[in-house]
């Protein structure tokens, strides 16, 4: 087996400190061993002053030595990989298809089926946006491929555990 396939992807959630350069820190620890970071989402958490990281790497088993350097990191105050855990993930996508009157009402029906939304309509374009898990979103873009698609914007991962467990406990 090729190392290509022996990778998994990981999802690893981090609270950090809200400051300059932390984003920097945490993200060239992944670059020195060598990881790509395919996702990436960064936002305010429910702690003022603190930012919730949501990371997806590709990784071998040793992703966990990283995360442990990572955690080493005076301004990140919880890090832990989420992967095996039962958890609920999505993504958010827009993506803006030539429309015409040919091929409108089709474009139409495939936001329906997906229960994604048109958020603009233009003379001779739709921009749709989804939300949904890897997967859903992945085949609505496979789907579009049908169309031409002017642009597209994906954003990273973001995740939670399911139930009453938290990613980081106080």
């Amino acid at each position: 087996m090729n190392q290509r396939n022996s990778l998994q992807k990981h999802t690893i959630i981090a609270l950090v400190e809200d400051r300059p350069g932390v984003l920097n820190r945490i993200a060239s620890k992944w670059r020195q061993r060598g990881f790509n970071i395919e996702s990436l989402a960064v936002g305010h958490s429910e702690t003022p002053g603190l930012s919730r990281m949501t990371f997806v790497v590709d990784a071998t088993t040793d992703a966990e030595q990283v995360v442990k350097q990572v955690d080493k990191l005076i301004e990140v105050v919880n890090i832990r990989d989420v992967s095996a855990e039962s958890m609920i993930s999505r993504e958010m996508t827009m993506v803006k298809v030539q429309a015409d009157r040919n091929n409108r009402n089709q474009i139409i029906e495939l936001v329906d089926i997906f229960g994604a939304e048109i958020v603009d309509v233009g003379p001779d374009s739709i921009i749709v946006e989804i939300t949904g898990d890897e997967e859903k979103i992945e085949s609505f873009i496979a789907l579009l491929g049908d169309f031409e698609v002017i642009e597209l914007v994906r954003t990273g991962r973001v995740a939670m555990l399911r139930g009453s467990a938290i990613s980081h406990p106080q």
